[in-house]
């Protein structure tokens, strides 16, 4: 079994950083395909960045192009998210996702999910 817990949400002001933590436990996510998903009130989850094994092939939702970088740490078991010009729509509660699986990653059907961290963005 694997655990994940993120850290490093908050609030920030529109065009601010912040840099989302996740931190597996249990074993080793070396050979786990890994990403971030947010969801804002009244909205479905979205996947806004993944990243493969040795972070290899990472993706980005269109919409934080530009902005936000996914990497990840193996030596440490955990994954990043920085996310830069921030705005009021990346508003949303930030989840990080494991999977042997990188297909299971893009379908949101992950074997793992952290309790997620708040992200609010004002303008």
């Amino acid at each position: 079994q694997v655990q994940l817990v993120e850290s490093g949400g908050g609030l920030v002001q529109a065009g601010g950083s912040l840099r989302l933590s996740c931190a597996a436990s249990g074993r080793s996510v070396s050979r786990y395909a890994m990403a971030w998903f947010r969801q804002a009130p009244g909205k479905e989850r979205e996947l806004v960045a993944s990243i493969g094994w040795y972070g290899s092939g990472t993706s980005y939702a269109d919409s934080v192009k530009g902005r936000f970088t996914i990497s990840r740490d193996n030596a440490k078991n955990t994954a990043h998210l920085q996310m830069n010009s921030l705005k009021p729509e990346d508003t949303a509660v930030y989840f990080c996702a494991a999977d042997g699986q990188f297909d299971r990653i893009l379908r949101a059907e992950s074997d793992y999910w952290g309790q997620g961290t708040q992200v609010t963005v004002s303008s």
